[in-house]
């Protein structure tokens, strides 16, 4: 879709270069980051009058190092699903499930982006689900060319809402290799085969015994359980009720809250099984 609103587009080579950065104009009403377009394009956008568009930075898709695996904002999913990882991190296979819950034509894979997913803020939001559930930091750069970093699961403050401020962008998301090592179990469900997620659920567990649960796409926003060992089938449901009230499950047209609460315990069970083996 054309946006006949705007009037500027800036493609800035550098991050001093961005509005409100050493050189940059500053950050106002009406800008707008842009990355892969895929959603910024799909609807009218009067609001908006100027884009700053990301591609020029160059920042790779992705960099393995023993720290871990670092994502870029800018990187598609598509660079992310070829990515070829470490043989140790077993959680890898969790990458491509999470990539292929993106229900999308090979045009949406080669131009959305990691990062526009998860500053998009919808609850189904895949690459929220992944870098939740591998313990994501969010590197934000901030006008003036400081930096913070927040969990993925504090980024993400419900639809279509985030921690970012006004003028900061998300520059990459750290996954650590420690999370990387974890086994993992995926689930999800939707309302019909090619359908939006209900309800994405994603297990991990330590050598050591120690797992997590993340809840995505039934929530407005991620939900982490962790536990010090494996939990029992009741412990879990209560850590589920605990966390996520009955006001707290998503309503929308892919599912209505007790369909999400209902489903979510039955696949948050299932993935208790298969990591217990």
């Amino acid at each position: 879709m054309d946006l006949d609103t705007i009037t500027t587009v800036l493609r800035p080579r550098r991050l001093d270069e961005l509005p409100a950065g050493g050189t940059g104009d500053p950050w106002r009403a009406g800008d707008a980051w842009l990355a892969g377009g895929t959603w910024l394009f799909s609807e009218p956008q009067p609001g908006l009058d100027r884009l700053i568009d990301l591609s020029a930075l160059g920042w790779p898709a992705a960099e393995i190092s023993e720290a871990g695996l670092q994502l870029s904002a800018t990187g598609t999913i598509a660079a992310l699903d070829r990515l070829v990882l470490p043989k140790d991190w077993i959680a890898a296979p969790l990458v491509g499930q999470c990539c292929r819950a993106l229900l999308g034509s090979f045009k949406i894979w080669n131009r959305a982006s990691v990062g526009g997913n998860l500053c998009l803020a919808l609850p189904a939001g895949p690459m929220i689900a992944l870098t939740a559930a591998l313990d994501g930091i969010c590197v934000l750069h901030r006008p003036g060319g400081a930096e913070r970093r927040l969990p993925v699961t504090d980024f993400v403050l419900g639809p279509q809402r985030t921690a970012l401020e006004p003028g900061e962008i998300l520059r990459c998301i750290d996954l650590p290799a420690a999370a990387l090592r974890r086994r993992t179990a995926f689930r999800r469900i939707a309302l019909s085969p090619g359908g939006r997620s209900g309800a994405l659920v994603i297990g991990t567990r330590a050598r050591e015994g120690g797992c997590a649960l993340t809840v995505t796409a039934a929530t407005p926003r991620p939900v982490r359980l962790p536990f010090p060992d494996l939990p029992t089938a009741a412990a879990l449901q209560e850590a589920i009720a605990a966390a996520i009230p009955a006001g707290g499950w998503y309503d929308d047209v892919h599912g209505a809250p007790d369909w999400r609460r209902h489903v979510t315990g039955l696949l948050a069970e299932e993935i208790r099984v298969e990591l217990a083996r």
